[in-house]
């Protein structure tokens, strides 16, 4: 028997309102509609110990029902098993569910799980996640996107460019993409115009243009000096992102769409970006992060994990070189704690775990709970 085993796992899904909707480039070519809200499945573990982790994942406009079913379909198979052993429980929950397949919604709903057995793990050992899993430094380099989006005026865009500068976040991203490359340029270049040179500014074009708009766009793009420009083609164009990659000066950064290891494997192995951007709920936790890290670091990748800075700022503080983790706002009524910022980065806290805890509008949101082995 193991010298503590898990006792109970609760599942729920909440739904989080955005204060005002929000469009990226998807939205303005017919794809999409705006997104108004963000649902999550919350995995809440508690030992015989009476140790717990909280750990969760995500989805936008659709999926979250879908996560939350599949997750209570195998939830159960923690029941009794030792929280140490991740790496082989999140093996069994795979195989629990292999009928439906190991990337998709499917590895997205397990993310849960093995994110709260480590933040589980890194509590029992009194230690913040990245101090558990082996940090190379205590803070991380922060950029902006939740101020940047298409459906705000450019006037909206540089104030909130200014006010997240002001806050201690080092870098600026906003959306591109739109049908008109112009008002793109002008919005970029009046986003550049505003902040100066010396302030890192991304751009991300969310997997609306092809292959030959692309390599004009980011040709015209090339003197606002970006950090990078992201998701500039479909996200599964390995070949055409390689070319990409080899044909400008600026940066490529794609990666945030994939939901499997396998998936990033190709575009690493295809040479196919510069800066690679996994998602660790999307590709099924931390413990799949973590040899997607590995295998990136091989290749000199640079790393900007995607959304979901409370998990990410742990993970990116672990990669051997210098990395960018996204500041958004949205996901802080969620929880009773806030990252902070400080001088361009995002600090590590100190908190065991992951260093949050859920908030009482977290609970108020709840649409759906099941509990497992509660006695």
């Amino acid at each position: 028997m193991p010298a503590d085993s898990i006792r109970s796992v609760t599942l729920s899904t909440v739904t989080l309102p955005l204060g005002r909707a929000v469009s990226d480039a998807k939205v303005f070519t017919g794809r999409q509609k705006p997104m108004t809200e963000v649902v999550l499945l919350f995995a809440e573990i508690v030992t015989e110990q009476d140790q717990y982790g909280l750990g969760f994942t995500y989805s936008k406009r659709a999926g979250g029902p879908g996560q939350y079913a599949h997750a209570a379909e195998v939830a159960e198979n923690l029941i009794g098993e030792d929280p140490n052993d991740i790496a082989r429980l999140v093996t069994e929950l795979e195989w629990a569910g292999a009928s439906v397949g190991r990337s998709g919604l499917a590895t997205q709903a397990l993310a849960a799980f093995d994110v709260a057995l480590y933040d589980l793990k890194a509590k029992r050992a009194g230690l913040p996640l990245a101090k558990l899993l082996g940090a190379h430094r205590d803070s991380v380099r922060a950029y902006n996107t939740s101020g940047g989006f298409l459906n705000a005026s450019l006037e909206e865009v540089k104030e909130r460019a200014g006010r997240s500068l002001e806050e201690g976040i080092g870098g600026i991203k906003i959306k591109v993409g739109l049908p008109d490359g112009a008002e793109d340029l002008r919005r970029v270049q009046g986003v550049r115009e505003h902040v100066g040179d010396g302030v890192p500014l991304m751009v991300d074009a969310n997997q609306q243009w092809d292959r030959a708009t692309a390599l004009r766009m980011g040709r015209r793009l090339e003197e606002f000096g970006l950090v990078w420009i992201e998701e500039p083609l479909d996200a599964y164009d390995v070949e055409g992102h390689a070319r990409l990659t080899r044909a400008l000066d600026t940066p490529v950064a794609t990666g945030e769409m994939l939901a499997s290891v396998a998936e990033h494997e190709r575009l690493i192995e295809g040479a196919a970006c510069d800066v690679i951007q996994p998602d660790a709920p999307r590709v099924g936790g931390i413990t799949r992060f973590l040899r997607l890290m590995a295998l990136a670091d091989q290749r000199g990748l640079d790393l900007a994990p995607h959304f979901a800075m409370e998990i990410h700022l742990h993970l990116a503080a672990c990669y051997p070189r210098e990395t960018w983790v996204e500041h958004f706002d949205w996901l802080d009524p969620l929880f009773n704690e806030r990252l902070e910022t400080k001088d361009g980065r995002m600090l590590v806290p100190d908190r065991p775990g992951l260093g949050v805890t859920l908030s009482d509008r977290a609970r108020a949101w709840t649409t759906a709970s099941v509990s497992f082995g509660v006695r």
